[in-house]
């Protein structure tokens, strides 16, 4: 992460949030299913093969809309990076794929909902991606958290002091969008995916400028 900007990180905590924020929608609406977090939906996989086939069933097909979304970002990545624009377009599919799923929910697809949601979180680590792989896992934070760790002991150890913060930051992200998420959704349920949509054309935007900004040197 230390590789990228500051107004590169900016956007990933951001990302990150939004992130946490459908991660939520979907748990609460799935009872206990991740949209964004596969570890989580694997092990699910796990115990249900064992516990009940439904569980092991539902967590096979988010795991494969998951991988199927991270797909589709990356080609629409790749193919943007001809016109350098990659990060742009991968978000603005994010943007689109979170508006047809609070379309669904408002026709009563909650199903089709969730599969938006899930193809729009795996899409959405196409964000950060260099030479084919993601250099800020952005719905995930096994690894952000040991990298928080590993910069902590180096700051205690005498190295840089402030590395850490921007992991941080990430972690933090995600928990704020989660607690977001779970409030809206007491709320107004999937609805609050209206709120996702226009959140992740911003960061549409704000990538753009970023890119647009990094031309122009």
């Amino acid at each position: 992460m230390t590789r990228h900007g500051r107004r590169e990180r900016v956007l990933a905590a951001f990302l990150s949030m939004l992130a946490g924020y459908i991660d939520a929608l979907g748990f609460l609406k799935l009872g206990g299913f991740f949209i964004s977090f596969m570890s989580g939906n694997s092990t699910r996989l796990g115990v249900g093969l064992v516990t009940g086939w439904s569980a092991a069933a539902l967590s096979t097909i988010l795991v494969g809309l998951f991988v199927l979304g991270v797909m589709l970002g990356s080609l629409v990545g790749r193919t943007a990076a001809l016109f350098r624009w990659r990060r742009p377009a991968v978000l603005a599919t994010v943007t689109a794929l979170l508006t047809v799923a609070a379309t669904m929910d408002a026709l009563g697809f909650a199903y089709g909902a969730i599969a938006g949601m899930t193809l729009a979180m795996g899409a959405e680590n196409a964000s950060f991606e260099r030479d084919g792989e993601v250099s800020i896992g952005l719905t995930y934070m096994t690894g952000t958290l040991v990298k928080l760790g590993q910069r902590l002991t180096e700051a205690l150890l005498g190295g840089n002091r402030w590395a850490w913060v921007w992991y941080l930051m990430l972690w933090s992200g995600l928990v704020t969008g989660a607690v977001a998420g779970t409030a809206v959704y007491q709320w107004i349920g999937l609805t609050g995916l209206w709120f996702a949509a226009p959140a992740a054309a911003l960061a549409t935007l704000f990538a753009a400028a970023i890119d647009e900004e990094r031309r122009s040197r």
